[in-house]
């Protein structure tokens, strides 16, 4: 769709509507994909205040307790916890409120287990806190680093660190796109890259690749801590060969990803390649 055909179905929709459309309502009624909103706009806010239209709920704190019964509502409905495209098209609310409170999406469902456990929750919501538990069981077969005895909560005055991924020149795992560029530089050797230049704009690294003996292949990189982050971004997937992350969170994603996170995890047998 073009950016004005996306305008013109949020616009309709609103007038059936009679108010401003949700995410899932835009999915419903307009038949507008997370993807059709963000290639234009990035945001679906961004595309709303194109249209004129008033965005409810914007720059307000959403509670606790709102987001922990909107979350579990459709963790009880899945089946499972939500990925982000997931909570995306069933939550009224945007990924940014759980992601500032707990310090990313990977920290929501022990941070929402938390919160039930505080408040008392535990009665009522007992078939979603199994599911978190499921998880994290699968999560410990292979972890990054060993679960501590005691579940510490996070204190919310400081700064929110990666898993321990090793002693070598990054010793925590990135948080930020910085971190995905240090992490891939300390590493792209033995992957098979050589760096011929770092800029800021797109795509973010040039390098020769080796393709095979005494072969080699320019090829242009962006760099992002989650591979969503490159469609987030705006950018067009013509102009660069790869996205190198932290995490893979894109599996629609038209072009090769390299995820650090799992290189990182295979003991010393790192290895490149297309994502499944």
């Amino acid at each position: 769709m073009t950016k004005e055909e996306v305008i013109a179905a949020i616009l309709k929709c609103a007038e059936q509507l009679g108010h401003t459309p949700s995410r899932p309502e835009l999915a419903k009624y307009a038949g507008l994909t997370r993807h059709n909103i963000e290639i234009h706009f990035r945001t679906l806010k961004h595309a709303l205040e194109a249209c004129n239209l008033e965005i409810f709920g914007c720059g307000r704190r959403v509670e606790i307790d709102s987001l922990f019964r909107d979350w579990a509502g459709i963790v009880r409905k899945l089946k499972k916890i939500p990925t982000n495209d997931e909570y995306e098209e069933h939550s009224k609310y945007s990924l940014q409120p759980l992601r500032a409170r707990f310090g990313g999406w990977p920290h929501v469902p022990s941070g929402m287990k938390r919160y039930a456990e505080e408040a008392g929750l535990t009665g009522e919501w007992a078939d979603v806190l199994e599911v978190i538990d499921r998880q994290a069981q699968r999560k410990a077969a292979s972890p990054l680093m060993s679960p501590p005895a005691i579940q510490a909560n996070a204190l919310l005055d400081r700064p929110m660190y990666g898993p321990v991924i090793g002693t070598g020149p990054m010793i925590c795992g990135p948080t930020n796109e910085q971190g995905v560029l240090f992490l891939f530089g300390a590493l792209a050797e033995q992957l098979g890259f050589r760096i011929l230049r770092i800029q800021t704009g797109f795509p973010d690294c040039e390098a020769w690749r080796v393709v095979g003996n005494d072969r080699l292949q320019r090829v242009g990189i962006e760099l992002e801590l989650e591979s969503r982050n490159f469609l987030r971004h705006g950018h067009d997937v013509k102009g660069c060969d790869l996205i190198v992350c932290w995490e893979h969170d894109w599996e629609e994603c038209p072009i090769e990803v390299v995820e650090l996170r799992k290189v990182i995890g295979t003991s010393g047998n790192r290895k490149i390649g297309k994502s499944p």
